[in-house]
């Protein structure tokens, strides 16, 4: 008999759409997030002994990226979006259960207060609200693959220089400072686009950041607080 899963949590990013986010977990190990659990599964009981672990797995759901049919190639950004591949061979979004699976560093575990208990975790590259279906500890002896091949995914290409004008990072509150850097240094555009005289616009904790990409430099050209309606 199939089961259907169950949303046992949500995440809490500063993330509100899909651009920007970080293309793989653990990019920017600066980015703060919680996990809120479902009233059904906030019991302290579920996560006893969570605290010896240094890290974790999430398996969530591609809430943005809900299709009903699905396709058995798909055209992979790393590669410019110009080669089609298997589905199963790539980490699309596009996939038939529409799951994403991502390893997060566990920064604590709050057992009371507001909505409580609830997960602080950092290097997460999932959206504010994204489902999450399933939480397991990483276990470094078996997960750990240090000899695994990496097929049309090598390590990512070195960072992009980010300029931020002094009079623009003042409007950036300090604790997001280094995130936002970090985010911004991984090259938020699509593979496929590569003109130094667009500029592009990125929404991260509250803020509306645009910046230009010329080369191997990237300048931030406006940030304005996102209005309130």
């Amino acid at each position: 008999m199939e089961k259907r899963l169950k949303v046992i949590a949500r995440m809490r990013s500063d993330f509100p759409q899909k651009f920007g986010i970080p293309r793989q977990s653990g990019l920017v190990e600066e980015l703060r997030g919680e996990i809120v659990f479902a009233p059904e599964f906030r019991s302290p009981d579920a996560l006893r002994g969570m605290e010896g672990f240094s890290h974790l797995w999430l398996i969530w759901g591609f809430s943005a990226n809900e299709r009903e049919e699905w396709s058995p190639t798909v055209r992979p950004p790393r590669l410019g979006g110009n080669e089609r591949l298997g589905v199963f061979a790539t980490r699309s979004p596009f996939r038939p259960n529409g799951l994403g699976l991502s390893c997060v560093k566990l920064e604590g575990v709050e057992l009371q207060g507001p909505d409580g208990p609830r997960l602080h975790v950092s290097g997460a590259d999932l959206m504010d609200g994204t489902p999450i279906y399933d939480i397991k500890p990483y276990v470094p002896y078996t997960d750990c693959r240090p000899e695994a091949a990496e097929g049309f995914a090598p390590a990512p290409e070195e960072a992009l220089e980010v300029n931020f004008p002094a009079e623009l990072l003042e409007k950036v509150p300090q604790e997001q400072r280094e995130a936002l850097r970090g985010v911004l240094s991984c090259d938020p555009r699509p593979r496929y686009q590569d003109d130094p005289r667009r500029e592009y616009g990125m929404a991260f904790g509250g803020l509306n950041v645009n910046f230009t990409v010329a080369g191997d430099i990237l300048t931030v050209t406006g940030v304005e607080r996102e209005r309130e309606t």
